[in-house]
């Protein structure tokens, strides 16, 4: 890809040095392992080198590991041992991508009736979701994982009678809030509209329900992530002092805040500052509304790798795990 989201050549001896040093990184994060990161809850035996292992990491999804016996819910390799269900559409969702194998597919599937036959995927639980109590009271979060849009972005507001309008933002996945209705968030990443154009964002919220901020790349979404192309985005969350970044291909996005002062509330004793301490309501992919009450911001793409962690990684370590799952 050319432009100024290019891949950096890495041809010969320089460049597999440079892989080899983050791929020893991304082991040292992620080990080989599940004893580390609490055991494996599924079938299978110990995560091999470019597994899930790691104790910061909550929950993952690879879409190659159906629930015994229901394939229409995801096993968790993570440590959280929450699956997710795949809404609408069960087992017909994982899909095989040239590129990438088994994935997750994600769609509106009839814009102009309101209605909630979106295909998309998660858990929820109104009472909260215990396997995802590492993000009660958390002071860091990451979303990251593979994405490639496959169909219209934005979908068409099937929740309004104007058959012009379009919803003003496209979810890709995100960790929800404590009080959340199926829609809020404790740390998401999406594309959503700022000032009349769509941007990759990560949108934030550390105490349940108080504002949110949002940091939006400042590229234009196409470029970000351009139509009919796998790319690997990752956001991180700060909840102590009160900071996000967005990271495109393992390298870090340019952006800014968009709402001004401490959303947060982040300034000021007493400190440190963390996240409400709520077990998170569940996990949303693909658009709003895991427990399938309505349609909200689907996403026509496709998903790989989605994972969910309890730290910010920084630039180095989201670089090691790009090139790990690439």
């Amino acid at each position: 890809m050319s432009g100024p989201y290019a891949e950096p050549a890495r041809g010969g001896a320089a460049g597999a040095i440079v892989t080899a040093v983050a791929l020893a990184l991304a082991a040292a994060l992620l080990p080989a392992t599940t004893a580390a990161a609490g055991g494996d809850r599924g079938a299978g035996g110990p995560v091999a080198p470019g597994g899930y292992g790691g104790r910061h990491v909550v929950a993952a999804y690879d879409f190659s590991h159906p629930v015994p016996g229901d394939a229409g819910r995801e096993h968790d390799r993570g440590r959280s041992g929450v699956a997710i269900d795949l809404v609408n559409g069960g087992a017909r969702m994982r899909v095989w991508d040239a590129e990438r194998g088994a994935v997750l597919q994600t769609r509106q599937n009839s814009p102009t009736t309101q209605g909630n036959d979106d295909w998309k995927a998660g858990a929820y639980a109104p009472d909260g979701v215990p396997g995802l109590r590492a993000f009660n009271g958390a002071r860091e979060a990451t979303v990251m994982g593979w994405f490639k849009t496959t169909g219209q972005v934005p979908s068409p507001n099937s929740n309004s009678a104007d058959p012009s309008d379009r919803f003003g933002a496209v979810g890709l996945a995100g960790i929800l809030s404590g009080t959340s209705q199926g829609h809020d968030v404790r740390a998401l990443l999406e594309l959503i509209t700022v000032d009349g154009v769509l941007k990759v964002v990560a949108l934030g919220r550390r105490v349940d329900g108080a504002r949110s901020q949002t940091f939006a790349a400042d590229a234009d979404w196409r470029t970000v992530l351009p139509p009919g192309r796998w790319v690997h985005l990752a956001a991180t969350f700060d909840y102590d002092d009160g900071t996000m970044a967005l990271y495109r291909n393992g390298r870090a996005l340019p952006g800014s805040y968009v709402v001004a002062g401490d959303p947060w509330a982040v300034e000021g004793p007493p400190e440190p500052d963390a996240a409400s301490p709520t077990d998170p309501r569940g996990i949303k992919i693909g658009g709003s509304y895991p427990q399938n009450t309505r349609e909200g911001n689907p996403c026509d793409c496709r998903m790989d790798d989605l994972t969910f962690l309890d730290r910010a990684l920084s630039e180095r370590e989201v670089r090691a795990r790009y090139l790990l799952t690439r």
